[in-house]
């Protein structure tokens, strides 16, 4: 975990509420995919936890969607300005070779799949990702997804791809894997969670601290109570009690 200020390089409106956001500096605290960042987005108390799309030593990308006033405020932010980041956060997505993986993103749960398919194409793979979202305004970087990931997009109201959600459009095409990696919606993981249990899920929480020392991010587990910003994000899916 380091604390850093990080010069935005480019911050660009990707979808229809969703912006791509580069920042540079030395980034080489961050080392899986899966991490997340804490931003502290001046004139607000919290900083906001995003996740790591994609990186290097030298840079890093995070993907966010405009909810309230912080990350409004955050998309209007101009190339040059620096920001206070804690970086090298979370626990990861274990990266299993020789299995035969399958990718599971909703929403904005998309942005950690960039950097996990590119680590599973430096071992050769080119991992299937089903990516869901309510209609095609809300997909987003598909032409990207398309040369890393054998990519099954589906959306809520048919404008693009499969029409169904996730796991319907799983079932439909019958996907074969030995072990899937999700991001997305509580509600999505919870179903996907109960129908496959052979894989790990990537929560969102409000944080508070985003270093584990408050326990305002805690849920429940198999094994007790956990937090999101420490002992995940990413949990087996088995392990969760949604």
């Amino acid at each position: 975990m380091k604390d850093l200020k990080l010069k935005i390089e480019k911050n660009i409106q990707v979808g229809y509420d969703t912006y791509l956001m580069t920042l540079s500096g030395d980034l080489s605290e961050i080392k899986n995919p899966g991490e997340f960042i804490n931003i502290t987005i001046p004139g607000y108390y919290l900083r906001r936890p995003i996740s790591v799309c994609d990186y290097s030593s030298k840079h890093v990308d995070i993907l966010y969607k405009v909810l309230g006033r912080g990350t409004k405020d955050l998309s209007c932010f101009e190339d040059g300005i620096y920001l206070d980041c804690v970086v090298g956060l979370g626990n990861v997505f274990l990266v299993k070779e020789n299995i035969k993986p399958l990718l599971v993103a909703g929403g904005i749960g998309i942005a950690p799949m960039i950097a996990l398919a590119k680590a599973f194409n430096k071992l050769g793979v080119k991992p299937t990702l089903v990516y869901g979202a309510r209609s095609k305004e809300d997909i987003v970087l598909k032409e990207m997804l398309e040369e890393l990931t054998d990519l099954h997009i589906c959306t809520d109201d048919g404008s693009l791809g499969f029409k169904g959600n996730v796991i319907e459009c799983i079932k439909h095409f019958n996907f074969e894997f030995d072990y899937y990696y999700s991001c997305g919606p509580q509600v999505m993981l919870k179903y996907l969670a109960q129908a496959y249990p052979n894989g790990c899920v990537s929560l969102e929480a409000r944080m508070g601290c985003g270093f584990g020392a408050c326990m305002g991010c805690s849920i429940e587990t198999t094994n007790g109570p956990k937090r999101v910003c420490k002992e995940g994000p990413v949990f087996e899916a088995s392990e969760v009690i949604f």
